[in-house]
């Protein structure tokens, strides 16, 4: 019959110890688990999302035409510059005057 492994040191451990090393083993072996969160459903309505986009495209419009004023001469010329130059040509007063249906009768 086995007389099953030796003990590594002067005395065999007990069965706490035992536990204890397996688990730290088992905890270095395997990575850390991520915690993963959810992200929150968003609640706005559509016609709400559509004048949030709107809004968000008109203050962009309007950092690139910060941007193209504060361009120095020598730049005036480049691809840069060109394309500064067509989102501010861009006429976003169609979209600001949408107002998107409310939908399911409620007109």
């Amino acid at each position: 019959m086995p007389t099953g492994r030796q003990p590594d040191g002067e005395y065999a451990l007990s069965n706490a110890e035992r536990q204890a090393r397996y688990r730290a083993r088992r905890e270095a072996e395997q990575p850390p688990s991520k915690i993963r969160y959810r992200r929150p459903a968003d609640r706005r309505t559509r016609s709400q999302r559509w004048y949030d986009t709107v809004a968000v495209l008109v203050a962009l419009q309007a950092e690139y035409v910060a941007w193209q004023d504060a361009l120095p001469d020598s730049l005036r010329d480049t691809a840069t510059a060109e394309a500064l130059q067509a989102i501010v040509d861009l006429d976003l007063d169609a979209l600001i005057a949408i107002v998107p249906p409310r939908g399911y009768g409620r007109d």
